[in-house]
């Protein structure tokens, strides 16, 4: 049985309500759970699935608990969720939120409102957003994350450069795109919790983090991942997972 958001409520708060503020932030992972991954047509949503023996989600969780740097784990699923239970081991570092939305962004920013609201976690801590169905992140490519962006207020995220040739079809009519400059984005993406809230609820129609915190301004920066951290979303990709498990 993994550990249920109503435990938040034993994290300290000071008497006004906030928790003491240190001058270090801390960094938390933030891992929305709540996708049916229909592409992978399972008979099980894909974070679910078993991958050399343990469950995808249980992969991508144990990068973080093997991560130093990483002062807890919130995993947010749906509060119908009838999987959770037994994909997941209990660890102290380790919460399951059962509020995820109907889209990806809903689902961060519902579980970025309960841990600002009943944990003690601060403005200035760090949110490192992770998709569940990435199990091939090593703790190397957190640590590589984390000290890039430093104290860098406009955070970052994991991405590949392109170095395909990339086409693009319109109506029948194929163009070959200049691929310079080109990157496919990854998680983690790493924000502070207070922009990252903020750039969420002004920003409704967004496909990651990243987008929502470019919409109010801000520069994420690129740090490179590696090809190991490729999302699971077809058949396919599960076989390629598991050459690294």
């Amino acid at each position: 049985m993994t550990q249920q958001s109503s435990d938040l409520s034993i994290l300290p708060r000071d008497e006004n309500g906030d928790s003491s503020k240190d001058l270090a932030p801390k960094y938390i992972a933030l891992i929305p759970a709540a996708g049916v991954g229909a592409r992978m047509a399972a008979n099980v949503p894909k974070q679910y699935l078993d991958l050399a023996g343990k469950s995808v989600l249980q992969r991508t969780v144990d990068c973080f608990l093997a991560c130093p740097q990483i002062d807890h784990i919130f995993v947010v699923v749906s509060a119908e969720d009838a999987f959770i239970d037994e994909a997941l081991a209990a660890n102290n570092k380790l919460t399951v939120l059962n509020c995820g939305g109907a889209t990806r962004r809903d689902t961060v920013q519902n579980g970025l409102q309960v841990i600002s609201k009943f944990s003690h976690y601060q403005n200035h801590d760090q949110v490192l957003v992770h998709d569940a169905a990435r199990p091939g992140l090593t703790p190397v490519l957190v640590g590589k994350l984390i000290d890039a962006i430093g104290n860098d207020v406009n955070g970052g995220l994991l991405a590949l450069p392109v170095v395909d040739t990339v086409k693009r079809s319109v109506a029948g009519q194929v163009e070959t795109i200049d691929r310079l400059n080109l990157w496919l984005a990854q998680t983690p993406q790493l924000f502070s919790l207070g922009l990252l809230s903020r750039a969420l609820e002004m920003a409704i129609e967004v496909t990651d983090e990243a987008s929502a915190i470019e919409a109010i301004g801000y520069h994420p920066k690129l740090v490179e991942g590696a090809l190991r951290n490729c999302k699971l979303t077809v058949p396919e990709d599960l076989e390629f997972l598991k050459l690294f498990f």
